[in-house]
């Protein structure tokens, strides 16, 4: 069973003690491809160091987060500028909005969001898109930038079956996934239920939103085989049936 992760921060420093171990458990676990998202310009060099130790198993996006979005965010932008014109990258990310924590900027991640779109389209690579707190302001944005050279995936996608609809509608994205699904409150097993797996991929979003068990401990990739589990029950199908639907999604994301 091969199984992809479509989202994962194994560069960060929770795994500095056992990265290599966390890595190798997940492709002994099946999950042959993880794809990792940059946050900003202080995690390059430790993105880019895991995927030369993995070739065939990690690979780098570039982007600026919007977590990491303040006064100075046109230098980080150039940053990432730099890096898509000096090598390939498997998607732009991780890219988006998020008015949870703090609305200070904004106008910032609005321009942010939007300029990164553009360099998706400009590069022909998926847009790995962040949202929390601001899905009307987002979507119309990216409903104004939608045309078919516009692709990727709504990463840790929690919300409505409205809002699920309305993504799918774009045409070119998928749903991320993850642990969310396996907590006990959680109603995306329900809004589930109502949507094709051909719209659906795998992430773990590691280290954070562990599935249960694991609640209040570390993620990592290979617990991807516990939302499968999830997935499937809600779905009324095999695993197998799950991985195999869910890897051929995730290979047409990133055109592998």
């Amino acid at each position: 069973m091969k199984l992809i992760d479509t989202h994962a921060h194994l560069f960060s420093e929770e795994f500095d003690r056992d990265r290599t171990e966390v890595v190798e458990r997940a492709i002994a676990a099946g999950v042959t491809k993880m794809f990792l998202p940059n946050i900003d310009s202080s995690s390059i060099a430790s993105l880019l160091k895991l995927e030369e130790q993995f070739p065939e198993n990690c690979f780098a996006m570039m982007g600026l987060h919007p977590g990491s979005v303040n006064e100075k965010y046109g230098d980080e932008l150039s940053i990432v500028e730099h890096w898509l014109a000096k090598r390939r990258f498997c998607a732009i990310g991780e890219i988006g909005m998020d008015y949870y924590w703090d609305k200070t900027f904004v106008p910032q991640q609005k321009d942010a969001f939007e300029k990164q779109l553009d360099l998706a389209k400009k590069y022909a690579l998926p847009a790995i898109i962040h949202q929390r707190e601001c899905f009307d302001d987002l979507f119309e944005i990216v409903r104004s930038k939608n045309d078919k050279n516009l692709r990727g995936i709504f990463h840790c996608f929690t919300g409505t079956l409205e809002q699920a609809n309305k993504i799918i509608g774009l045409g070119g994205f998928k749903l991320g996934i993850g642990g969310v699904i396996t907590y006990k409150k959680s109603e995306l097993p329900e809004t589930l239920k109502h949507i094709e797996l051909n719209h659906i991929v795998l992430e773990t979003d590691s280290p954070y939103l562990p599935p249960a068990p694991h609640r209040g401990k570390r993620n990592e990739s290979s617990y991807i085989a516990l939302v499968v589990q999830k997935i499937a029950e809600v779905k009324g199908i095999s695993v197998e049936e799950v991985a195999a639907i869910t890897t051929k999604n995730s290979e047409e994301v990133f055109s592998l």
